[in-house]
């Protein structure tokens, strides 16, 4: 069976309200205690001054006549010999019988306690000076007693104290709830956000509460989580795309001629048929490796990275190249980055291949620093790209109606390839200006300190 409350509003308030009772309740103990201690000591004092005036006028025999009562009533002051027998008495204790019973020895002759009678809710309680007058056997006694107040005997202070705890235990809980309701609110906002997010719409995000604190964190690493989720889907969904729409003509081509040279095998050159589709094989291949590719980047991790010198890298890509393009480096120091080798041999080799195809004689490669970066640049003497396009030649599958249209042996996903592998290193991969003719791809990545 469970007992402990499904909502953290609801065990906070819970604790709250118990530990707000038990320390309450321990202060409630402590003031009660006090006031009794205060009250009963006031009380015992006013009995000592009286019955120690009227025990030392009997004593030295200068009380005459009934005893003087300066309190109204309030003490009680009874003289009482041995037997019982009232002897003397204020006004208001005449004509009653002894207010106690206890009898003071000889070699105790002061008592002071606290006598109750009766029955609650009629029980009476005394706070009571008992004085022998002098250590003979006929000694009489001198009995001096105030009552004490009603609250203290018939348990009202305790149950205004109780009160007072329960109503200010339960102020503290519901204190606690507003409190951990208006601090949680902005958690169950969160809660319903995710729950109404599917995987058909990843645009939409958690509300984010102003502020450092931890729910705050938490909305942004939701937030943060949810543009992950929403990229890779994306990926997913472009792979998608991207397979169904560039398979189909090769693979269309593929089976058509295979169909065609299984229905007329006497009118097709065989070899021709086979080389024709393998041609297609290797396509299809190329175009499967490059998207897998572009769906996998990006999804490694920190620690798939490793220190790198972009410029040795470079180095040893272009020497082991063959190329009937001249390529000419220019020397530079040590240009440390962080990232996965492969993918940065991926992302220049891409860059190589599409100068290569385009360049007219010669390429250019430098690796150097600007500031806190890393640039590489890769130029081609070609035709160049027009200003309009030089961003489309990173979208997959792109044809530009001039020169530097995808040629067959091409997937039309390297430059895509290439800035997506810049991106996932925290980098950009840009076209920009340069004097002479050609295309100048940049890629900047940032620099770290020590390889």
């Amino acid at each position: 069976m469970r007992m402990r409350p499904r909502s953290i509003q609801a065990r906070d308030t819970l604790i709250a309200a118990v530990i707000a009772a038990l320390v309450l309740g321990v202060a409630a103990v402590g003031v009660d205690f006090a006031l009794r201690t205060r009250i009963e000591t006031d009380l015992l004092q006013g009995t000592q001054v009286e019955g120690r005036r009227v025990s030392g006028g009997v004593r030295d025999g200068t009380l005459e006549g009934q005893i003087a009562d300066g309190t109204r009533g309030r003490i009680l002051i009874q003289v009482v010999e041995p037997g019982g027998r009232v002897t003397n008495a204020t006004p208001a204790a005449t004509d009653r019988p002894p207010v106690s019973r206890l009898w003071p020895s000889s070699n105790v002759r002061v008592r002071d306690y606290i006598e109750c009678r009766g029955v609650w809710p009629d029980r009476e309680c005394f706070v009571i000076e008992a004085i022998r007058v002098s250590t003979a056997p006929d000694s009489v006694v001198v009995y001096a007693s105030e009552p004490l107040p009603s609250y203290l005997v018939n348990g009202l202070l305790e149950a205004a104290l109780g009160l007072g705890v329960l109503l200010l235990a339960g102020c503290a809980a519901w204190i606690t709830w507003r409190i951990v309701g208006r601090t949680l609110g902005p958690v169950e906002a969160i809660r319903a956000q995710l729950a109404e997010i599917s995987a058909t719409d990843l645009s939409r995000r958690v509300p984010e509460p102003s502020g450092q604190d931890e729910i705050a964190q938490l909305a942004r690493t939701a937030n943060a989580t949810l543009d992950r989720l929403e990229r890779a889907v994306g990926r997913q969904r472009q792979f998608a795309s991207d397979a169904s729409h560039e398979l189909r003509t090769p693979i269309t081509a593929l089976r058509a001629n295979l169909e065609d040279a299984s229905m007329h095998p006497d009118d097709n050159d065989l070899r021709a048929v086979v080389t024709s589709a393998l041609r297609d094989t290797d396509r299809l291949e190329s175009i499967v490796t490059d998207l897998l590719l572009l769906a996998r980047i990006g999804t490694g991790g920190p620690n798939a990275q490793e220190p790198i010198d972009l410029a040795e890298l470079a180095d040893a890509e272009i020497s082991s190249r063959a190329s009937g393009r001249k390529v000419q480096t220019v020397p530079a120091g040590r240009v440390p980055v962080r990232g996965v080798r492969m993918q940065l041999v991926r992302l220049l080799g891409n860059l190589l291949d599409n100068a290569d195809r385009y360049a007219e004689s010669s390429i250019m490669v430098e690796v150097t620093r600007e500031g806190a970066q890393a640039l590489l640049t890769v130029t081609d003497d070609g035709v160049g790209i027009a200003p309009a396009d030089r961003e489309r030649v990173f979208e997959r599958f792109t044809r530009l109606d001039t020169a530097r249209s995808r040629d067959a042996g091409g997937t039309g996903l390297g430059l895509a390839i290439a800035r997506e592998i810049a991106q996932a290193h925290g980098g950009t991969l840009r076209i920009e200006d340069h004097p002479s003719s050609g295309a100048r791809f940049v890629l900047r990545l940032p620099l770290v300190t020590t390889l």
